[in-house]
């Protein structure tokens, strides 16, 4: 009878630690299971290049992350990036969207500089100024090889 009460015990403790686990990786990993905090509206932006990156990273303002690449595509040779943009955040019709990195060699997000306009951009609509990344190799290489003004 004493040992059932220790296996009782101990597969409560597991299971609290497994719930505790399940919860900490769903926070960390920024996962709504729920639907809750998805309320966005979709903006496109079109660059010349967008070298390193990727879809679901982030979109940000003055390094606060605002929202998510969603989606890449190529239309006349030219990378068409579709961003979800959060409802409480209101993009002026003259904003930059630019290609950066975190840090030398971090991870590639897009970084939106506000603009002055009154005229705020509607879901579906497009971003006019964008400016791809910097492309480290040529610099480098310009610098190597004294190519530099």
């Amino acid at each position: 009878m004493k040992k059932f009460g220790i296996e009782i015990t101990v597969g409560i403790f597991i299971i609290a630690g497994l719930l505790c686990l399940g919860y900490i990786s769903v926070n960390l990993g920024k996962i709504n299971l729920f639907g809750t905090g998805n309320a966005a509206y979709e903006v496109k932006g079109v660059f010349s290049s967008v070298t390193g990156l990727k879809k679901d990273t982030d979109v940000a303002i003055a390094g606060v992350s605002i929202g998510k690449v969603t989606d890449i595509t190529l239309d006349n040779y030219q990378a068409v990036v579709t961003m979800k943009i959060r409802n409480d955040i209101e993009l002026q019709d003259d904003c930059i969207a630019s290609i950066n990195t975190m840090g030398l060699l971090g991870d590639t997000y897009v970084e939106i500089s506000p603009g002055g306009s009154a005229a705020i951009i509607q879901p579906g609509g497009m971003i006019r100024e964008t400016e791809p990344p910097i492309d480290l190799k040529k610099l480098i290489g310009n610098i190597a090889f004294g190519k530099v003004e």
